[in-house]
């Protein structure tokens, strides 16, 4: 049986209906500028970026995508756009690239990732 190929970001993108791809590529562009050290790769089934650790994963739904922030509910009082009521994670969803607050989703990416350098990996726990 021969190898399948590895599932990329660009991948993942590409095959996305064209509204869903515009917001997608709007938000991975807003997440790289913001953070442009963050190792993108497929996790899970998804975009995620990582220094540290995940720090923030994008993910295609039917009607929207959306952000997940792995500290979340540690930032949600600084970027209430988070939402959910985890002790951990929050997200936002995105329908349109015109619902994007470019300036708003880069300052939750950096302080998600600052927090990661300081804390580290919010996925082993101690």
């Amino acid at each position: 049986m021969a190898d399948q190929p590895r599932k990329t970001v660009d991948s993942y993108v590409a095959a996305l209906a064209p509204e869903l791809r515009a917001t997608a590529e709007a938000l991975r562009t807003a997440i790289l500028a913001a953070e442009p050290a963050a190792k993108e790769s497929i996790k899970w089934g998804q975009p995620v970026y990582e220094i540290s650790g995940p720090f923030v994963a994008l993910k295609a739904f039917p009607r929207w995508v959306t952000l997940t922030f792995w500290r979340g509910a540690a930032l949600a009082n600084s970027h209430p756009m988070l939402l959910g009521e985890g002790d951990r994670m929050r997200h936002i969803r995105f329908t349109s690239p015109d619902s994007i607050d470019a300036e708003a989703v880069q300052a939750a990416v950096s302080d998600a990732a600052a927090a990661n350098r300081e804390l580290g990996d919010p996925t082993t726990r101690t």
